[in-house]
C-alpha cells in the first residue's frame, strides 16, 4: 500500500485506465452532491425558485416542495443526496495506483455503492413521478450522472474480484 505522499502522488498525478474512471465517477458523484446542494437551497426557504429547462416533464418546485420531498426522517430530501454523492466520492477516491489488488474491497464497494445510487435513483423517480406527475430536474441529472458512475466503476471492480479469487487460489495451493 502507498504511504501517504506516494497516494498524493498517484492521486494527483497517476495514469491508468482506473484512475481516470475513478475521477470520472468522482467528478459524476460531484455533480449528485451539486444538485443537492441547489435543491437544499430551495427546500429550506434560501432561494425561492428552481430554474428548469423548458420541458413539460419537469417542474422542480412543485416536485421539491411535495410531500413526497419532506417524507422521510422529517427532513427534507436533499441534504441526503449531499451525503450519498459524498459517500460515493470517498470510495472514488480511496486507495492508491493499483488498488484492485491492493485494496480489492474498494472497488468492490465502489461498485456496489454506484449500484446501489443507481437502483435508489431510479426507484425515487417512480416515487416522484407518482406522487407528482412531474420530476425534478436536478434529480434526474443525479440519476443519469450515477448510470455513468456505476458503467465507469464495473471494470475495476471485476479487476478487484479477480485479484481476491488469485489470491484466495495461491493460498489454497501454498
Amino acid at each position: 500500500m502507498p504511504s501517504p505522499s506516494q497516494l498524493s502522488h498517484e492521486l494527483r498525478e497517476g495514469q491508468s485506465a482506473d484512475l481516470t474512471r475513478r475521477r470520472w465517477i468522482i467528478g459524476l458523484s460531484l455533480v449528485t452532491v451539486a444538485a443537492g446542494q441547489i435543491v437544499s437551497l430551495y427546500q429550506t426557504g434560501i432561494i425561492k425558485h428552481l430554474p428548469d429547462p423548458p420541458l413539460d416533464v419537469f417542474d422542480s418546485d412543485k416536485v421539491d416542495a411535495s410531500d413526497y420531498a419532506y417524507k422521510r426522517l422529517q427532513s427534507p430530501d436533499a441534504p441526503a443526496m449531499i451525503v450519498t454523492g459524498g459517500l460515493t466520492t470517498m470510495l472514488a477516491a480511496a486507495g492508491g495506483l493499483n488498488r484492485a489488488q491492493d485494496l480489492p474491497a474498494v472497488p468492490l464497494a465502489l461498485a456496489g455503492k454506484t449500484l446501489l445510487d443507481v437502483a435508489t435513483n431510479v426507484k425515487l423517480g417512480i416515487e416522484e413521478w407518482q406522487a407528482n406527475k412531474k420530476l425534478c430536474f436536478y434529480c434526474q441529472l443525479s440519476t443519469v450522472a450515477a448510470i455513468a458512475a456505476a458503467a465507469l466503476a464495473l471494470p475495476e471492480a471485476f479487476k478487484a474480484g479477480k485479484s481476491l479469487l488469485n489470491g484466495r487460489r495461491q493460498r489454497a495451493i501454498a
